[in-house]
């Protein structure tokens, strides 16, 4: 589980690194900031699917809604 989330952290501070370096050239190179923000973006997809959601939150709200 420690490796997982060192690998998330890693991919997002990667991804990250790519997109502002790509920026910082005076000469911008699209392909790389694009593969910057992918890899930014996978690292956040894969932190975000480990957090637990509440499926009845929308029911829930409803419900104190309606009373």
């Amino acid at each position: 589980m420690k490796k997982k989330q060192i690998i998330n952290y890693l991919l997002m501070l990667t991804g990250g690194s790519i997109a502002v370096y790509s920026k910082v050239e005076t000469k911008q190179n699209i392909c790389v900031l694009i593969i910057g923000i992918v890899i930014l973006m996978y690292g956040t997809y894969r932190v975000s699917n480990t957090i637990p959601g509440n499926k009845n939150r929308g029911a829930d709200l409803f419900i104190e809604e309606e009373e």
